[in-house]
């Protein structure tokens, strides 16, 4: 099934009515509300939003300093506006526009000013139908398109009037629509706080199982270990340290692979598998960059400067760009081991502290090599490697489920709206 003729690609079961289109301001009342002035602003009292705290509120951030206002001037606004009921719909008409916020419930709430356009429902679209029909490419599309993003966009109270929605008549095909893309959504979002608690305790590990700056064992170690840790330069841990290849990127070949600053992934550091290159040269004289299992890059400049990761054998035949440079780390020292290390708050410093230029931020090789890292025994440092890169293993699994729940949610949204 397509979505000619009003149906959608995907459908559930028993639902067979053509869906229609209508325009928002034929169906309820498109608005926003008086000006609230800032000399009535308290600190308690009924909370009222900015368009800013909807987009907050839509990338599960916290709001930062919510406002109040009193509940006489709260009963004075509503006189003239009317009350935020559940199933309205708020969306940011300013900012970030198009972001909607769905009333869950009859408490009261207020926003600011005309910066937010206000769909007074009255039950006349299932609730999460109508939210979700606002995530969706065609509504978000013509948002876009009305509110003239060639200089500053704004989605007006007559943009609003003037958006088309498609619907099943069916109330109840609606709220199997709105049902589905909220238990969805849940999903997302207990994947995401395990991700984010896994990753906190990622960090809080590190910072814990590395010595602090001045000191000679770390606050937290494994059972047996018991010596005290060595200052080592990065140099003294390497056999080289290279710049890597001068090169331009061409389409990938299907066997030679090239990575660069931005093939790195911030949180990861995983060389990002999409959109992979090959470097645009003869490779016959250019064995050098090829990367060995255990090889660390650096990013040497720009504002990905300190950005680091460790080459692994399942990531193929890869070959590094020049703004990367190479430590090569010796067998007697443990890679992983190293590479944890730079992912530390000591680290950071180092990089905040080193790259500082008159132009733009770098870190090159000499001074890499002069970075000071604190060694344990060979056994304890392949403990500690384990240790982290099991963790790793479990935070990229959790990443990828995410990213898979999102595609998803992504692909229902356009096959299952017309």
């Amino acid at each position: 099934m397509t979505k000619e003729n009003g149906k959608p690609q995907i459908r559930f079961a028993k639902f067979k009515d053509t869906w229609e289109q209508r325009k928002l301001g034929e169906m309820m009342e498109v608005t926003s509300v008086k000006r609230i002035h800032q000399s009535d602003w308290t600190d308690s009292g009924v909370r009222f939003l900015r368009a800013r705290d909807i987009v907050a509120e839509s990338k599960k951030e916290n709001v930062s300093e919510p406002l109040f206002i009193s509940q006489e001037k709260y009963d004075e606004y509503s006189a003239v506006s009317g009350k935020v009921k559940k199933g309205d719909l708020l969306v940011t008409g300013v900012g970030t526009i198009g972001v909607p916020m769905l009333i869950n419930s009859e408490e009261p709430l207020y926003f600011k000013d005309g910066n937010i356009i206000w769909f007074k429902n009255e039950n006349v679209i299932d609730g999460r139908f109508f939210y979700y029909s606002f995530n969706g490419l065609n509504i978000q599309k013509f948002i876009k398109e009305s509110a003239g993003l060639g200089t500053v966009g704004t989605y007006t109270i007559e943009n609003g009037k003037k958006t088309p929605i498609n619907l099943p008549p069916k109330k109840d095909e609606q709220a199997k629509i709105g049902e589905y893309f909220f238990n969805l959504d849940h999903l997302i979002t207990l994947h995401q706080r395990k991700y984010d608690k896994l990753t906190k305790a990622k960090k809080s590990m590190l910072e814990k199982m590395f010595p602090k700056n001045g000191t000679n064992v770390p606050e937290i170690r494994f059972k047996g270990f018991t010596d005290a840790w060595e200052q080592r330069k990065l140099g003294e841990l390497s056999s080289s340290f290279e710049y890597g290849l001068n090169a331009a990127a061409k389409e990938y070949d299907g066997e030679n692979k090239y990575i660069r600053i931005t093939d790195i992934d911030d949180d990861s550091r995983e060389f990002k598998q999409e959109d992979i290159t090959s470097p645009d040269t003869d490779l016959s004289s250019a064995e050098n960059y090829r990367l060995s299992e255990g090889d660390i890059l650096f990013a040497r400049t720009g504002a990905s400067v300190g950005k680091s990761y460790i080459y692994k054998v399942s990531d193929g035949l890869v070959y590094y760009a020049g703004f990367l440079i190479r430590a090569r780390i010796m067998s007697e020292y443990n890679a992983e081991f190293v590479f944890q290390n730079t992912l530390t708050y000591e680290y950071e410093k180092f990089i905040k502290v080193t790259s500082m230029r008159s132009g733009q931020p770098g870190v090159n090789a000499q001074e890499y090599s002069k970075y000071q890292i604190m060694v344990p025994s060979k056994p304890e440092q392949d403990k500690i490697s384990d240790c982290f890169r099991s963790l790793d293993n479990l935070i990229t699994l959790h990443q990828r489920k995410l990213e898979k729940l999102k595609i998803l949610k992504k692909a229902c949204l356009e096959k299952m709206f017309v």
